[in-house]
């Protein structure tokens, strides 16, 4: 969790009218004289560096404890007797559907605490391990005990009310490489298009993606071989089998919600059974039914019908039930009903029914043979076994390979199953591959395979790995015939390793240069889903979030985005209101809703439940929205 501040400036000519409403203790409003009593606090929070976070924790017992993550800023603003913190509690009371909108009448938002100046301030300071500043302010009054409260802060110089700050829960995950993938039979990667897999299941062998489109003729619920078969050929799946089978199916939007649901739900089973039909291995599937409001708005923008994108939904279907608006939108809605559908494959076991010791001996006269394809299959064959636990590590070990260079591949794989089914096992694999290296000097799959595992040993913090030459070997690798993107793609993990290391060492000028670098060249490889949502969250670590939401503004505005992704960009996004108010913002809306409503509505918990914030809901729009979809 990332709290990101949020400033509230006051217009205090308002305030000197509202000042009565409220206990303010002993705080001080500045009027014409702002400008004098505040400047120092507001300039001391405009130059503030991102990497230093302020905020208010809450303990088990309801202490409450204000903190600040380096001592010397903490030092720089409390300096005289009259500078302090004020702790506002708002509640999640305030904004129950079921009243009318709360409107602000006070100074504050929600009820004023007693404020905390200088010398209580350091009389309960605590230092922490890595200078942080923790301070005892109080105990949360019994009345919000039990309830959603979150907690914004009264900045006081002079014990004048210079600054008012609120916060946005922003999720920054620890900082991480992106996956380089490691050469087996071909390049894999641990990820190709599902962030959401499952982590039992680390790799696919022999794995391969489709993904392909088919549209649905209106009220056609049932898929037979006839509609099918043809796809199928096309797909030509001759050397593999279907291991798992997803269906996003859609519905356009006119008509009944549950209905379109049903009916959607049938269509993409009668698919997955035609599938079915055509192998033994039985598929796993997973289907999403849901109304295509995301191509709808986009659609009518461009048509005489683009003023139904600012009416709700129900107003909408309403207006489609006119015949003559049905009619004139019909050839947008026909394009909104289809099913996209993604085929996870994975090669045929030739050998699959053949015991270990059967595998070994056929693996003997293979090498005797020199029948290094029938050697690479058999090969195959065992992992699978061994991945399914239908054999064990050990026997590998069975295997004899011969370590010459005309056997390289086999070496390698052997290698890498080994580390991709136990990654604790990095050093081990770091040797063997240096010493296949040693063997086999000019192989670019083991040099490849070689850095790849040195990011692992150096992420570990081992010394043995020299960043200087590192960064040398890396950028060779070209000489052997490694494409420019993927030595680029390593070239960007070192410096994500680099920007750590700065920012352990407070080196912010080196630091910013090791990220400008990453935003730069971030552009220049092919990126997944996975990768998109892997840097934004990497670049809002480091409070980068403009830089994270236009690397995913273009993804989030399409159908099929990753939901992981697009909850991300409205976590990124939604307590900014210059961006909430655009109209395209509620077809993201209304996708988030419709991919995961329970997700969607956790949005607005407080910050200490899970959610971005509640008092998000003092947006009009974000609170007709949620009061709509989450009452």
């Amino acid at each position: 969790m990332k709290l990101r501040n949020l400033t509230l400036y006051f217009l205090f000519v308002f305030l000197v009218f509202n000042t009565k409403a409220q206990n303010l203790y002993d705080i001080k409003i500045p009027t014409d004289d702002y400008i004098k009593r505040c400047q120092e606090c507001i300039t001391l929070i405009n130059s503030k560096p991102v990497e230093i976070q302020y905020g208010v924790k809450k303990d088990n017992m309801n202490n409450l404890y204000f903190y600040v993550t380096q001592k010397d800023w903490f030092d720089a603003f409390f300096k005289k007797g009259g500078d302090g913190i004020a702790i506002d509690i708002v509640s999640k009371d305030l904004y129950d559907c079921s009243i009318d909108k709360y409107s602000k009448t006070n100074v504050t938002l929600g009820e004023l605490q007693n404020p905390v100046y200088l010398k209580d301030l350091k009389k309960n300071m605590q230092i922490g391990q890595r200078g942080e500043v923790i301070c005892y302010i109080g105990t949360l009054p019994e009345k919000y005990w039990g309830k959603e409260v979150e907690y914004n802060i009264v900045f006081l110089k002079d014990k004048y009310l210079c600054h008012y700050n609120r916060f946005l829960n922003i999720e920054a995950y620890r900082w991480d490489i992106m996956d380089m993938g490691l050469y087996f039979d071909s390049l894999s990667y641990k990820n190709d298009f599902d962030t959401a897999r499952n982590k039992n299941d680390k790799f696919m062998l022999h794995k391969k993606t489709l993904r392909f489109e088919i549209p649905f003729t209106k009220n056609k619920s049932e898929y037979t071989n006839t509609d099918i078969k043809p796809l199928y050929d096309s797909l030509n799946l001759t050397d593999f089998n279907i291991s798992k089978i997803t269906i996003r199916a859609y519905s356009s939007v006119e008509g009944d919600l549950e209905r379109n649901i049903i009916l959607q739900q049938a269509r993409a089973q009668s698919i997955v059974n035609v599938m079915q039909s055509y192998q033994s291995p039985t598929l796993i599937t997973e289907i999403y039914s849901n109304e295509n409001w995301v191509e709808f708005l986009n659609d009518i923008s461009t048509t005489t019908y683009a003023n139904l994108a600012g009416l709700s939904k129900e107003e909408i279907k309403k207006k489609l039930n006119d015949k003559q608006i049905s009619q004139d939108l019909e050839p947008i809605l026909a394009k909104h009903r289809k099913a996209i559908i993604i085929l996870e494959l994975e090669k045929k076991d030739l050998y699959k029914n053949l015991s270990v010791t059967e595998l070994v001996e056929m693996f003997s006269k293979s090498i005797t043979d020199k029948n290094i394809n029938r050697a690479i299959e058999i090969q195959n064959s065992l992992f699978e076994k061994v991945k399914n636990h239908e054999a064990s590590i050990e026997n590998l070990e069975q295997l004899a390979i011969p370590k010459q260079s005309e056997y390289s591949i086999l070496l390698n794989k052997d290698c890498i199953f080994k580390y991709l089914m136990d990654e604790s096992e990095v050093y081990t694999t770091y040797k063997e591959l240096l010493e296949l290296k040693d063997i086999m000097p000019k192989n670019p799959q083991i040099r490849y395979n070689l850095c790849a595992i040195q990011f692992r040993v150096w992420l570990l913090g081992d010394k043995a790995i020299n960043p200087v030459e590192f960064k040398k070997e890396i950028s060779n690798l070209k000489s052997f015939g490694i494409s420019s993107q993927l030595i680029k793609r390593m070239l960007i993990n070192y410096e994500i390793i680099m920007c750590e290391y700065y920012m352990l060492n407070r080196d912010y000028v080196n630091k910013d240069k090791s990220l400008k670098y990453i935003y730069s060249n971030f552009q220049t490889i092919p990126l997944s889903d996975f990768d998109y949502l892997s840097l934004a969250q990497y670049f809002s670590s480091y409070s980068k979030y403009d830089w994270a939401i236009k690397l995913l503004e273009k993804r989030v505005k399409t159908i099929d985005v990753n939901e992981d992704l697009l909850f991300y960009y409205i976590n990124l996004t939604i307590g900014d209101e210059k961006i909430t108010k655009q109209q395209s913002y509620r077809t993201i809306m209304l996708n988030a809703y419709n991919l995961n409503k329970t997700r969607y509505c956790k949005i607005f918990n407080s910050i200490d439940n899970g959610g971005v914030s509640f008092q998000l809901l003092e947006n009009d729009f974000l609170r007709k929205t949620y009061c709509e979809n989450c009452r």
